[in-house]
């Protein structure tokens, strides 16, 4: 090779090869301080793209697992209020027989009756009480429905019933099997006759409201089962992301090691370079 101190090739192969040490420095750095091999599209475009696109679809899962949960919430209300309801029939229920009794006296028919109606008022307040972020299941109108979504694109959702447990002003005839509350909102125990009909009103009264919660329990259970599975399958996608672009930092910590010392020969080898055009001062010294 030509001595030239115009051009020192060896010393511009070191500077090169210097800077390339120094780039994957950078790269091994940044994989280190983010915990991501790609951190951006410049890092990998397929992977960084395919990952941005499975964070989105995580975050719609998020959206639709808080829009089932939220539907729980209204349906575990609605069902505790329901419980009360059903304990407030059967004590009610227990008055009403109580004061049928054609044996008892005036006196004590009114004691029941006074019992009987507080019972009877309490059950407004359950009712309006049962309400969660603005949904009340229990308020009617009978016959409609919430709806939840259940998917990310929307194409399909999940159902809760409304159920109509409010006391009629004036009930309808009993049937067999109970379709609807029976008793009224003023019903009172003012006679022995009175009184059994109240009885097997409240009785009417308690079938239906079972059967109507055994309704918006199934209901409620499905969307329990379906925000479970949402769950689920928000952490596996989530999962997924995280072995495309996750770095290796044990991996990364080696090659960071490796680098750091090819950086300290890197620099040693221009320093190498370096030596020749001096060498050649030397040969024009005046000894």
């Amino acid at each position: 090779m030509a001595s030239t101190i115009h051009t020192n090739l060896a010393a511009l192969g070191a500077v090169q090869n210097f800077d390339a040490v120094n780039r994957g420095v950078d790269h091994v750095q940044n994989r280190i301080s983010t915990g991501l091999k790609a951190s951006g599209a410049r890092d990998g475009a397929a992977t960084f793209g395919i990952a941005q696109q499975q964070r989105a679809e995580a975050s719609s899962l998020e959206a639709v697992t808080t829009s089932l949960n939220r539907a729980a919430s209204i349906a575990d209300v609605a069902l505790a209020a329901g419980s009360a309801l059903s304990d407030v029939l059967k004590q009610m229920r227990e008055k009403a027989v109580a004061a049928s009794d054609p044996s008892i006296s005036d006196t004590s028919r009114a004691i029941h009756n006074a019992d009987f109606i507080a019972l009877r008022d309490q059950i407004a307040g359950i009712i309006a009480n049962a309400s969660f972020d603005g949904q009340n299941l229990l308020a009617g109108p009978a016959a409609s429905s919430v709806t939840f979504l259940a998917s990310t694109n929307g194409s399909t959702s999940l159902d809760l019933p409304v159920l109509d447990l409010t006391l009629p002003a004036s009930p309808g005839t009993v049937a067999s099997p109970a379709a609807a509350m029976y008793l009224g909102s003023g019903t009172a125990l003012t006679t022995a006759a009175n009184s059994a009909d109240a009885a097997s009103r409240v009785s009417a009264s308690l079938d239906y409201l079972n059967s109507e919660l055994s309704r918006l329990g199934a209901a409620s259970k499905k969307i329990e089962n379906q925000a479970l599975y949402f769950s689920k399958l928000k952490d596996s996608v989530t999962a997924g992301i995280g072995k495309m672009v996750d770095a290796d930092l044990a991996y990364e910590s080696a090659q960071l090691q490796a680098l750091q010392t090819r950086q300290q020969l890197s620099l040693q080898a221009m320093s190498l370079a370096n030596q020749a055009p001096r060498a050649i001062l030397n040969l024009l010294r005046d000894e």
